[in-house]
């Protein structure tokens, strides 16, 4: 098996991801032992963002750190771990209210798939990027 971050690179649809979290410092923290929960928005997710979005966060660095820490939780929770939690705190500390009444929803994202295993956690794929507030 692989850990978050080498699965994030070996997949075409995570290429701003991966690229985000170059530039945010945070590949040594994604491979470290964890075990991180991460919700990873594709590059599809992040083409939804306003014009401009990326290469602002990407000049703002501690705004691209809170973002992406916003999409990670501490420990390995998979789809029916957070279907009973409805709502699970951050890394970056805000917290992220669960929907598995229909489908399986992260805040306004929905997960495109779930429970993909990693050495350091579990990676949920999804199609908006979260942001906080």
């Amino acid at each position: 098996m692989a850990d978050i971050v080498d699965i994030a690179v070996s997949n075409d649809s995570f290429k701003t991801l991966v690229a985000a979290v170059q530039a945010a410092g945070l590949v040594e923290t994604l491979k470290s032992p964890g075990p991180f929960t991460v919700f990873a928005p594709t590059d599809d997710a992040f083409a939804k963002l306003p014009p401009g979005t990326i290469t602002t966060l990407l000049q703002n660095i501690p705004q691209l750190i809170r973002i992406l820490t916003y999409h990670v939780v501490p420990g390995k929770l998979t789809q029916a771990d957070l279907a009973k939690m409805g709502t699970v705190t951050s890394v970056e500390g805000s917290p992220i209210q669960i929907n598995c009444d229909v489908g399986f929803e992260v805040k306004n994202a929905t997960v495109l798939a779930a429970n993909i295993d990693a050495d350091n956690g579990v990676i949920h794929v999804i199609d908006t990027v979260i942001l906080m507030g």
